[in-house]
């Protein structure tokens, strides 16, 4: 296993490793017509090259043998030193393995290498098995959103958030 940047070229890959996600592991949390729906406005080939060129998010890739199983995807919100972890996926068949907190502790150490001190994520209050690892990882529920995401489909999310600051603290021992 091993996590690597994203280029503009494996966008085509990691947008079809979404559907796959979504539709294997959202039933039973969203429906099937919000998946569709959330797909094409989150994953669309040009929405993820305006992610990358005009929101600065970094993607990176989580390889086992040789293809994607996996991607996060990192960048700065208005507050300074603030960031979120936008996307953190991996195809059902790899959870249970530790490699989503490994992704996500990737994904922390390169925040906290670019500059953050704080770093925030949002999560479907029903999707448990992520809840409970961002929550092993240290990450704590700061507020509860329901949010309008169209055509009649909403986000019932948490926003979790953790202090960088502090985890730079605890690994130096201190």
């Amino acid at each position: 296993m091993e996590i690597l940047p994203v280029d503009e070229a494996q966008l085509t890959v990691l947008s079809e490793l979404a559907g796959t996600i979504w539709r294997q592991h959202y039933p039973g949390i969203i429906s099937h017509a919000q998946i569709d729906y959330m797909l094409g406005k989150m994953y669309s080939l040009a929405l993820l090259r305006e992610d990358v060129h005009l929101r600065n998010i970094r993607f990176y890739q989580l390889m086992a043998d040789g293809r994607m199983v996996g991607f996060g995807a990192i960048g700065p919100l208005a507050a300074p030193g603030v960031w979120k972890v936008y996307k953190l996926y991996l195809l059902p068949e790899f959870h249970g393995r530790g490699l989503g907190s490994r992704l996500l502790q990737h994904c922390e150490a390169e925040a906290r290498r670019l500059g953050a001190r704080e770093l925030r994520l949002e999560v479907n209050k029903r999707n448990l098995r992520p809840l409970a690892c961002y929550q092993r990882n240290g990450f704590k529920i700061i507020q509860s959103v329901v949010t309008d995401f169209g055509a009649g489909f909403f986000m019932d999310d948490y926003v979790m958030a953790k202090d960088l600051s502090l985890a730079d603290r605890s690994d130096s021992g201190a």
